[in-house]
């Protein structure tokens, strides 16, 4: 593991790292921020992950959470949003929705994907291995996070691993990626035509299978426009009342998909999970 990058933020620690991902069979890079509070012990940690496009820089420099950060004691981890490398497959076409930047924290299957695109278990085992061996984390209190298709992610990871973090929250997730364009596609070329294997990597899915509810947080700008397209808000809370599930989804007039909107409610996500911390 090398450090590449570091800055003093709010009294803590804005690093970067690169090192070699067995998972990814590659070279990756994520960003950790570490609260002064670390200095004294072990820290709660918050793992968040980006969208379409992103890399881990995208959050540590937009969404402004240092600050929310520090305040409440918490540590924050960004990976970055796909395998990289030379020899790492893309979409054929260069779309940016698929390949590159988009690998939807799934474990792929088909080739050429599944080589390299094992995000799922990137972010759910090799990733906090490091993190919690490497730095002064507490694993015993974590909660997880993301965007759009971090959102996805970050709320299916969460309830694919029930007793593992004490809450999750997301901005603008794509809420059931089987039945919108940009999850067909993705999910399609990771895992096959088959549909049924696509219900473990979609949050409304998962919740008609019975998976454990936990405290989530959802929300959702009004003018994004991606909203009834690709995000469908209204399936994940259906899915959330018909299985009483504790869901919070807020709905903001004006705002859209972007680092605005997510800078905008930041301190009041990282709230929502110290408070279970």
């Amino acid at each position: 593991m090398e450090q590449i990058d570091a800055h003093l933020a709010f009294g803590g620690r804005q690093l970067r790292f690169k090192h070699r991902a067995d998972t990814l069979k590659g070279e990756t890079t994520f960003s950790i921020y570490l609260p002064h509070q670390a200095d004294d012990g072990p820290v709660p940690v918050l793992y968040w992950l980006s969208g379409l496009t992103c890399t881990d820089e995208n959050f540590v420099q937009k969404a402004g959470a240092q600050r929310a950060a520090a305040m409440h004691g918490v540590a924050i981890v960004a990976p970055d949003t796909s395998p990289r490398g030379e020899d790492v497959p893309d979409d054929p076409d260069g779309a940016y929705d698929f390949g590159l930047g988009a690998g939807f924290y799934v474990n792929a299957t088909e080739v050429p994907w599944a080589e390299h695109y094992q995000m799922y278990d990137f972010v759910t085992q090799e990733l906090p291995a490091l993190i919690e061996t490497e730095f002064p984390v507490d694993a015993a209190r974590q909660g997880i996070m993301g965007h759009s298709m971090g959102g996805h992610g970050a709320l299916t990871i969460a309830l694919k691993n029930p007793g593992r973090f004490q809450a999750a929250s997301a901005f603008a997730p794509i809420s059931s990626p089987m039945n919108c364009p940009w999850g067909e596609k993705a999910l399609t070329n990771y895992l096959g035509a088959d549909r049924s294997a696509w219900r473990a990597y979609d949050t409304c899915a998962l919740l008609e299978d019975g998976a454990t509810p936990l405290p989530m947080r959802v929300d959702q700008g009004e003018d994004d426009d991606f909203l009834t397209g690709q995000l469908m808000p209204e399936r994940l809370e259906a899915a959330a009342a018909a299985f009483g599930v504790p869901l919070n989804l807020r709905r903001h007039a004006g705002y859209d998909h972007s680092y605005f909107f997510i800078a905008s409610f930041i301190d009041e996500h990282v709230a929502f999970h110290a408070s279970f911390f």
